[in-house]
C-alpha cells in the first residue's frame, strides 16, 4: 500500500499516553509512551507521535507527520502533511513571555508540507517554514524559511537548497533563486 493511500487501520494509543476527550487522532496514527494530546488538537492519518510528545489544544497536525521524542507543539503551531520533527525540537508561541500577562496573544507558526526540522532546533514563533525546507540540527530559526531552503546555525542562515528527498542541490545562498 502506498504511504499516501488512506486506509481504515485504527489509531494506536499506548496505554501510558493521554489523549484527552475531544482530540482527533487520524486512522493509522501511533501515539507512543507518555505522550499527551490535548482536547481540540487534531492529528491526521498515519502520523508517528514519539515518546513524551506534548500536543497542545487547538494544534493542527497533518497526515504522515513524524514527531520524534521530547517535542512540545504549543497552541498556535500548525504542521502540514509529511513533516519531520526531530527529537527535542522547541516550538514557541509567545514573543514576549512573562509569567503573568493578561494581554497575552498567541503568535502562530506554520510548518509547510514536507519540511524537515533537525534535532534540538528552536523555532521562534511568528515564522513560516516553506515546503520541503530543511532546518539543520541545533538551529535557532528566527525568520521565515523559503521552500526547499536549507538553513543552519544560531541564528539560522541560508546554506543552500534541497530537493524533495532532502539532498543538497545547490550551495547558492541567494534568496528566492531556488534551483
Amino acid at each position: 500500500m502506498d504511504s499516501a493511500t488512506p486506509h481504515s487501520t485504527p489509531a494506536f494509543v499506548h496505554p501510558s499516553a493521554d489523549v484527552e476527550p475531544g482530540a482527533q487522532v487520524g486512522a493509522g496514527t501511533k501515539v507512543w509512551h507518555i505522550a499527551h494530546i490535548r482536547s481540540s488538537a487534531t492529528l491526521g492519518e498515519d502520523c508517528v507521535i514519539g515518546r513524551n510528545v506534548y500536543v497542545d489544544a487547538n494544534v493542527v497536525i497533518g497526515s504522515r507527520v513524524k514527531i520524534q521524542n521530547n517535542v512540545s507543539v504549543y497552541q498556535g503551531v500548525t504542521i502540514e502533511d509529511e513533516v519531520f520533527v526531530g527529537p527535542c525540537v522547541v516550538f514557541t508561541n509567545d514573543l514576549r513571555p512573562r509569567a503573568q500577562n493578561p494581554d497575552w496573544k498567541i503568535t502562530p507558526t506554520l510548518v509547510r508540507r514536507g519540511a524537515s526540522i533537525g534535532a534540538n532546533a528552536t523555532l521562534i514563533c511568528g515564522i513560516e517554514v516553506g515546503e520541503h525546507a530543511m532546518i539543520a540540527a541545533g538551529s535557532v530559526v528566527t525568520k521565515d524559511v523559503q521552500p526547499y531552503q536549507l538553513v543552519a546555525g544560531n541564528p539560522a542562515r541560508p546554506r543552500g537548497w534541497v530537493d524533495e528527498s532532502g539532498e543538497i542541490v545547490s550551495r547558492d545562498v541567494t534568496l528566492n533563486t531556488r534551483p
